[in-house]
């Protein structure tokens, strides 16, 4: 005879409330600007992710295992529609930083449920190699604490892996 296990709802509680519509663009200095990825930005995503790819691994490798080294377009393709999805569910979101006329993807934010009791989320982001000191990475990193307090229905994000920061 075996114990039969209770069933409870396995179903995680939403860490968002349920009427909270993600904003769809956030205006960047620059000309620059945030918005959902989605996995037609296969392309220029693989020229950043690859292009800086030893700092993501220095940053996100111990965590996410990501980026993979030789990562395929199709892997990079299927992350994409993963987090695109993620996005539809407000599991997690990941938005990608662009030039004016989306010819350059030059980096992301990640906004994640959190993993540390204390916190109600999970914030990262990252600019491509060649931004790294410029006045664009400095724009981003002043930008997104006040758009989280302003836009994003947090009390006490956390912002994680931000290069040892």
């Amino acid at each position: 005879m075996t114990r039969e296990e209770p069933v409870t709802d396995q179903t995680p509680a939403p860490w968002l409330p349920a009427d909270f519509v993600h904003p769809t663009r956030v205006e960047v200095a620059f000309g620059h600007h945030l918005r959902p990825i989605h996995p037609d930005d296969t392309d220029l995503d693989m020229v950043a992710v690859t292009g800086s790819r030893e700092r993501l691994w220095r940053i996100y490798g111990a965590a996410w295992g990501w980026p993979p080294a030789g990562m395929t377009h199709e892997q990079d393709r299927a992350d994409l529609a993963r987090h695109a999805a993620e996005m539809e569910t407000h599991e997690s979101f990941n938005y990608a930083l662009f030039d004016t006329d989306e010819t350059a993807l030059l980096g992301c934010v990640y906004i994640d449920p959190p993993e540390e009791p204390g916190h109600d989320a999970e914030v990262s982001w990252w600019v491509v190699d060649e931004c790294v000191g410029t006045a664009l990475e400095q724009a981003l990193d002043e930008l997104v604490p006040q758009w989280i307090a302003q836009e994003w229905p947090l009390e006490r994000p956390r912002y994680a892996l931000r290069d040892g920061r």
